[in-house]
This record gives C-alpha cells, structure tokens and sequence, in this order.
C-alpha cells in the first residue's frame, strides 16, 4: 500500500477545506471485510467497482468508515507511480484511489457539521459530484507538475475529462437509482470543472470552498445557474 500518496492526497484536501481528525489510513479494511460489508449493504453494493469502495455507517452519534483498495489497483499504483509519470496505463488506477479518499473526506466533514442522513440519495450524489471536482483538479496538479515550465493545454484537459467522465458509462449500471445518479453527477462535474478552468488560481480556491459547503441540491442549481461553457 503507498501509504505517502494516501497522506499527500488527504492533507491536499484537508489544506483545501477542513481536517476531520482522523487519520484516514487507519480506515483502509482487507478484502475480507470488504465483502462482509458489501454483503450488508445490498444489491446495489454488488454492482460497484470490485477496485475500490468507501463504506459508511451512522451508528451511536459516530460515523464509521471503511475504504477498500483491492490488491491490483495497489500493485498497479506501485508498478506505475503516477508521482514519475500521469499516463493512460495509470491513470484510470490514480482516479479510483483518490475518489474513495475524497469520498471519505466529504463524508466526515458533512458528518461533523451534523448531516446524518448519509443514505439519502442527495448525501450520495453530494459525495459523488464533490469527488468528480475534486479528483479533476487533483490530476491537473499532476499534470502541471509534469509539464512545468509549459502550461497545461486543452488537450490535457480533455484528456483528464475524458477519463473521468466520458470513460464512466452509467448504463452500465442495471439499478437506475445508480445510473441516475452517475450520468447526473458526472455531467454537473464535468460543466462545473470547465467553469473552474476560466477562473485565476486564487478565485478557483474560493470557489470549490463556497461550493463545498452547499448540500447537493444547491451544489446542482449552483452549477446549473452559470452561464454555459464556451
């Protein structure tokens, strides 16, 4: 397990936004727990990604979470850092790592500022279009680093969107809750992201801050208010 890249990552966003405490890598669980969990939480657990999953439970005034990593996307990180080089065969891995961290992250945050209802479908979509953002402006930081001193191009950008929305296919899904929820998010992401692209650096960070702290209904008129992406 690369234990560095999960504390760089979660210090990234708890600079961004709030710490929540706690240590995140004292969540990560094993495949075994990983099924026992996934056999708790229903069918529509069955049809998420075998690579990775965040697992939450409300229970005596705590949250409890377990994230899972799956031993492929751990050797697959290891064999391709994506700290040396941010490619296609890495990618996809990098996306899913940093998602189950920032799914986590929001979670506890939304937690201590006293939402409980985190099995409503709005708490899950809150959780997944605030990965989206996030996860995109975490690869452009890669993609920055390794293209200094150029500036990030719009083909880089594509490439980042494409990946991260456009390769996810909600249809996929046989529960509609799920693709309803994913071809939602992803396209509130993916139009919000291109807005964050217009804005300086300084007026980006006080942007994602503000749109943090909306619950999901405001986060999707929000996003739907602005004018659209030329």
């Amino acid at each position: 397990m690369n234990a560095t890249l999960f504390s760089q990552i979660q210090r990234l966003f708890e600079r961004t936004y709030a710490a929540v405490g706690v240590d995140l890598e004292d969540c990560l669980i094993d495949r075994q727990r990983c099924g026992q969990l996934s056999a708790l939480a229903g069918a529509q657990a069955r049809e998420l990604s075998e690579l990775a999953r965040t697992f939450l439970r409300a229970a005596d005034g705590r949250l409890h979470i377990g994230i899972y990593y799956s031993a492929w996307l751990i050797d697959q990180l290891e064999r391709n850092d994506p700290r040396s080089r941010l490619h296609d065969a890495n990618i996809q891995c990098l996306i899913a790592f940093v998602e189950e961290i920032n799914h986590a992250l929001h979670a506890a945050l939304a937690f201590q500022r006293g939402m409980r209802t985190i099995e409503d479908e709005n708490f899950l979509r809150h959780l997944e279009l605030q990965a989206g953002v996030d996860t995109y402006l975490v690869l452009l930081l890669f993609v920055a680093f390794f293209r200094k001193p150029r500036a990030i191009s719009r083909k880089d950008r594509r490439w980042l969107r494409f990946h991260l929305f456009t390769r996810k296919d909600p249809s996929a899904y046989r529960d509609l809750a799920l693709q309803n929820r994913y071809r939602e998010t992803n396209l509130l992401a993916r139009r919000y992201t291109r807005f964050l692209d217009s804005l300086s650096d300084m007026r980006r960070l006080e942007e994602i801050r503000l749109f943090h702290a909306l619950d999901y209904e405001r986060k999707k008129a929000h996003i739907l208010a602005l004018p659209p992406p030329r």
